[in-house]
């Protein structure tokens, strides 16, 4: 590597870590935009925090790991279906994994808080963090989408699912 292919990397890398690190897509516009005071208001601070403030709960510390029924997996912030149960599987990393989301739930961004890039994902409906993505998962896709549980509601299938939150 030369010295000026050096100094274009590092330049990019400034500025990819320059930008906000707020909420995923700070600039991204949802269908459900709600402000944080309003989610603080609506959450428990531990749901909050991860959803609205990217944090990350205790690994092994959420009862949905161990969740062995059919049904739907929703964003504990709006409501809308993120996984079917049926995409669930025992990763062995204490966080609830899926290896896919239903179509269309989900967003992604690039996330540097760990200084390497990492994929970060949140509900394509009110943007609330939900975990990262990582490629170890099983076949068919080799994806594990490692949620937070506290970022999760679990609905039986058969159960009416919850109205989206407006």
């Amino acid at each position: 590597m030369n010295r000026r292919n050096w100094i274009l990397q590092m330049s990019g890398l400034l500025a990819t870590t320059a930008l906000p690190f707020g909420l995923a897509g700070a600039a991204e516009k949802f269908p459900l935009n709600k402000s944080r005071e309003e989610w603080r208001k609506l959450l428990p601070p531990n749901a909050y925090n991860v959803l609205f403030e990217e944090g990350t709960e205790p690994s092994g510390s959420s009862a949905l790991n161990a969740e062995k029924r059919a049904g739907t997996y929703i964003c504990a912030a709006c409501n809308q279906p993120l996984f079917d149960s049926a995409h669930k599987y025992e990763s062995g990393t204490g966080w609830p994994s899926f290896w896919q989301p239903i179509a269309g739930a989900v967003g992604t961004s690039t996330d540097f808080k760990l200084i390497y890039p990492r994929t970060e994902y949140h509900c394509s409906h009110c943007g609330g963090h939900q975990g990262h993505v990582f490629n170890d998962g099983p076949k068919p896709t080799g994806k594990r989408y490692c949620n937070n549980g506290v970022a999760l509601a679990f609905v039986v299938q058969g159960e009416k699912l919850p109205a989206l939150r407006t």
